[in-house]
């Protein structure tokens, strides 16, 4: 497989053409917001790869991060953004964050979602390195689901065309480098060309680079992986957040063990018993990347387990509804049972760089939501920042995009496929195999703890894995292409930082060092990974 222009060749002359004002790529929070946001202005078009409600909104848990409770302010939440980040943040994306914050959760509230209260007031709860109790949650433990099905009402009855089951192959550009659309497998598996103003990448996350993860299916990174192929420069990509609390139950799909389970009082003990977290500053509730590596560390001794006992049985049927009708239907009843749990990947804290205006380093293209890179998160994203994420830096794209737009761009403008870009030399490849392969060595070399022999050998791997490897027009082929492309990058960025900071620990370099506080980029062409101050 070629590092080109685009994934797969195709002949320009032989594309259905369509035409929107808008086109925006994803159906989570991010996109769907944004696409409510500008739909008072613009012909907006929703492409999303599978239904409209499959994405990691739809399985978000905890909840949404928010300034609105009146122990609370701005002020304090960005200082726990700015903590939790590990010293990576940008500081004018995180005030707009924790500032325009409230104003975006009332807007979201205003759309009907319908977040928990006690005696009618909203009912806010703690989780890792939150100085306040400042997390919103909804029907319990299924938050994201929540305020995915409100939006997902406001777009059904509103003008947004909708379409499902497409799959983004391709950003297109003209000759002067600007992007004017997508190229993209429709619902009967057809190529399709859509042309646009602008084109907005909403597409969330690439977990399932891992053998381990809490994301759905859908996570391959296809966004990220087309950008980048684009010309767009990408970011930070090495830190990679690995939540601490997955099930693990050997057979079973990871499945997610919200924070806010800790944030109400369950405590994380080993194999023999013993609470671990007493001794570690913010015990339970430290950063993510504490906690995940504090039971990676005990995991090599037995299974550690998370007790909910500490919380009221009833309150934990309550609080945690989805959690424990999940669990029961493996046999464990996690109001009087221990649940075993390990890490897995969750979300990464780069991807597409950005400005706070959601602007791409090329014309016409934007991001937001976790697809997205503004160094809101630093190299750690504090719990429950993703959806206000979502939110607020749709509404800044919202903003630039109200101002002005690029023009709506004719077919004969796109240009197309690189000379050089060949069908390649065809092996007979097993794509269950190669994909169980990638995922393995992410997990194993890329993971929670890395180290300069691991990463060369991932390196090497896929490297190997890339050669032997061409995609023809299948899903399952063009998803593996972008999760060959995006895993070498990641371990390219990985090896490169030679300190630990955040999602990013290397046993060899296990300290954070001054010099390398600065975010990585890297784009298609590039030698080498290159540093921007923060």
């Amino acid at each position: 497989m070629q590092d080109n222009e685009y994934l797969i060749p195709w002949d320009k002359n032989n594309i259905n053409v369509k035409y929107t004002e808008i086109l925006i790529l994803g159906s989570g929070i991010a996109g769907l917001f944004t696409a409510i946001n500008l739909s008072k202005k613009y012909e907006i078009t929703i492409l999303t790869k599978k239904n409209i409600m499959e994405s990691n909104t739809e399985h978000a848990q905890g909840g949404i991060a928010v300034a609105l409770d009146l122990e609370d302010s701005p002020e304090f939440h960005y200082g726990d953004t700015i903590k939790a980040g590990a010293g990576l943040c940008n500081l004018s994306a995180v005030k707009i964050l924790a500032e325009k914050g409230p104003d975006s959760v009332r807007k979201l509230i205003e759309l009907g979602t319908q977040f928990d209260k006690s005696e009618n007031k909203l009912n806010f709860t703690t989780e890792g390195a939150h100085s306040k109790k400042r997390v919103l949650h909804a029907k319990g433990d299924a938050t994201g689901g929540e305020i995915e099905r409100a939006l997902v009402e406001k777009v059904r009855n509103s003008s947004i065309q909708v379409k499902e089951n497409y799959f983004v192959i391709d950003l297109l550009k003209n000759d002067d480098n600007e992007v004017i659309g997508v190229l993209v497998l429709d619902n009967k598996y057809k190529l399709e060309a859509w042309l646009s103003k602008a084109v907005i990448i909403a597409t969330g996350g690439l977990g399932q680079l891992y053998k381990h993860t809490t994301n759905p299916a859908v996570t391959t990174g296809d966004g990220i992986a087309a950008a980048y192929r684009a010309g767009a420069e990408l970011m930070d990509m090495e830190f990679i957040q690995f939540h601490p609390t997955a099930l693990l139950i050997p057979g079973v799909p990871s499945f997610l063990i919200s924070e806010a389970a800790r944030g109400e009082g369950a405590l994380l003990l080993n194999a023999q018993g013993k609470r671990f977290m007493a001794d570690i500053p913010g015990q339970e509730l430290a950063p993510r990347d504490v906690v995940a590596r504090a039971i990676w560390e005990q995991m090599k001794t037995g299974t550690v387990y998370l007790d909910f006992s500490y919380i009221h049985s009833q309150k934990v049927q309550e609080r945690f509804p989805k959690i424990y009708k999940t669990c029961l239907q493996y046999g464990i009843d996690i109001s009087a049972t221990p649940v075993p749990v390990g890490p897995a990947a969750h979300y990464i804290m780069g991807g597409i760089r950005v400005d706070n205006s959601g602007q791409t380093s090329l014309p016409n293209l934007y991001a937001c939501g976790e697809c997205a890179c503004n160094g809101v998160h630093g190299a750690n994203r504090l719990a429950s920042n993703s959806l206000l994420d979502g939110l607020v830096f749709a509404e800044t794209i919202t903003q630039k995009l109200e101002k002005e737009a690029g023009k709506l761009s004719k077919w004969e403008k796109a240009k197309p496929f690189t000379e050089h870009l060949t069908s390649g030399r065809r092996y007979k490849t097993d794509i269950e195999r190669i994909r169980a392969e990638l995922r393995e060595i992410m997990w194993d070399r890329v993971g929670i703890i890395r180290n300069t022999e691991g990463l060369s050998d991932a390196y090497a791997r896929i490297e190997r894995l890339k050669e032997v490897f061409v995609p023809r027009i299948k899903i399952p082929e063009l998803e593996l292409g972008n999760m060959l492309t995006l895993g070498s990058i990641i371990v390219k960025s990985a090896f490169k930082r030679q300190e630990s900071r955040g999602g990013h620990y290397r046993s060899d370099y296990p300290v954070p060092d001054e010099e390398w506080r600065k975010h990585s980029a890297f784009k298609r062409g590039d030698k080498h990974v290159s540093y921007v101050s923060v």
